[in-house]
């Protein structure tokens, strides 16, 4: 099993940031690797179990599956159905906190998965710093950071 995991903090408030990554079909509109999104079945984006299917700007096509979101915990956890990444068993969480010193956002996002050793570190590069890192990144520069 391999674990990715990246961490940030983000010049906003959690409820500033949660408004933004909350809507499991808004990728598009905050992460700058993604081209479009969709629901599927035109279920609610906030729907456990709701399947969304996006592109990337590089043409890769992606479903991922909704397991659970919590405003209380300002959490979500999801799943791959279809990559062209080569990755089996794959599961991610994104969950931010607040940072008591200042009107800032502590997020982390992480993933488990299965892959080929021999991709392992590529993998873990990819998703951690390009995937995970990259919209950090964006989140922070759309919050003035």
């Amino acid at each position: 099993m391999t674990h990715v995991y990246a961490s940030s903090i983000i010049p906003a408030s959690v409820d500033q940031v949660w408004k933004v990554v909350r809507d499991f079909n808004a990728l598009p509109a905050w992460h700058p690797s993604i081209a479009e999104s969709r629901i599927e079945e035109g279920r609610p984006a906030d729907q456990v179990g709701c399947v969304r299917a996006f592109r990337l700007k590089d043409g890769g096509f992606i479903r991922e599956q909704l397991l659970a979101l919590s405003d209380y915990d300002f959490s979500c956890s999801y799943a791959i159905l279809e990559s062209p990444m080569g990755v089996e068993n794959y599961v991610a969480v994104m969950k931010l906190s607040p940072v008591t010193d200042g009107n800032r956002c502590f997020a982390e996002w992480y993933a488990d998965f299965d892959c080929a050793p021999e991709r392992e570190a590529e993998l873990t590069a990819s998703i951690g710093g390009g995937v995970f890192q990259g919209g950090f990144d964006a989140l922070k520069s759309r919050f003035g950071g």
